[in-house]
C-alpha cells in the first residue's frame, strides 16, 4: 500500500493519476477555507465608530500557521511524486485563486489605501508559490533512484 501511495504518478493509470491531483487542489483550497477568514479587511466594532479592530489574531495567526504547514504537506507530497510543475499549480493555485476572490469582492478600506490589493495579492501569491517550489525541490531529492532511460545509449551506438 506504501509503494502506491509514494510510487512516481507518471507509473499510475490515468484515472487515479488525475483523481490524486484533483484531490491534491481539492485539499489544497479546503484548507485555505478553513485557514484564512474570508474578510481580510479592518472592521468597526460598533455601527458608527471610528475604531477599527484588525483582522490578525491569535486564532488567525494559527490558521495561518496550520495553512502553512498543510500546504507544506501538499507539495513535499506532489514534490516526491509529481513533475516539479505540478506541485505549483495543485498546492499554491487554489489559495492564490480564493485569496484574489476574496481581495477582490471585499470592499476596500476608506483610507485611500482601497487600490493596494493587487500589491498584497501578488506578494502573498509569490510567498506560497516560492514555499511551495522550495518545497517541491526539496522533496524530488528523496525519489528513490531511477534508472535514466538514456544510460548507455551513446556506448551502444558506439559499438
Amino acid at each position: 500500500m506504501t509503494e502506491k501511495l509514494l510510487s512516481p504518478l507518471r507509473t499510475r493509470p490515468w484515472p487515479e493519476r488525475w483523481l490524486t491531483r484533483v484531490l491534491g487542489a481539492a485539499l489544497s483550497g479546503a484548507a485555505y477555507l478553513v485557514c484564512v477568514p474570508w474578510n481580510l479587511n479592518n472592521r468597526a466594532r460598533t455601527l458608527g465608530s471610528a475604531d477599527e479592530t484588525t483582522p490578525v489574531t491569535v486564532i488567525g495567526v494559527v490558521g495561518v500557521i496550520g495553512l502553512a504547514l498543510v500546504l507544506l504537506t501538499l507539495a513535499a507530497y506532489f514534490g516526491h511524486r509529481d513533475y516539479l510543475g505540478w506541485p505549483l499549480l495543485l498546492v499554491a493555485g487554489p489559495p492564490a485563486a480564493l485569496l484574489y476572490v476574496s481581495l477582490r469582492t471585499n470592499p476596500g478600506s476608506p483610507d485611500g489605501m482601497a487600490h493596494s490589493w493587487p500589491l498584497t495579492w501578488g506578494f502573498c501569491t509569490f510567498l506560497i508559490g516560492v514555499a511551495v517550489l522550495v518545497t517541491a525541490t526539496v522533496a524530488r531529492r528523496f525519489r528513490p533512484a531511477e534508472e535514466d532511460s538514456t544510460d548507455g545509449l551513446l556506448y551502444a551506438h558506439l559499438t
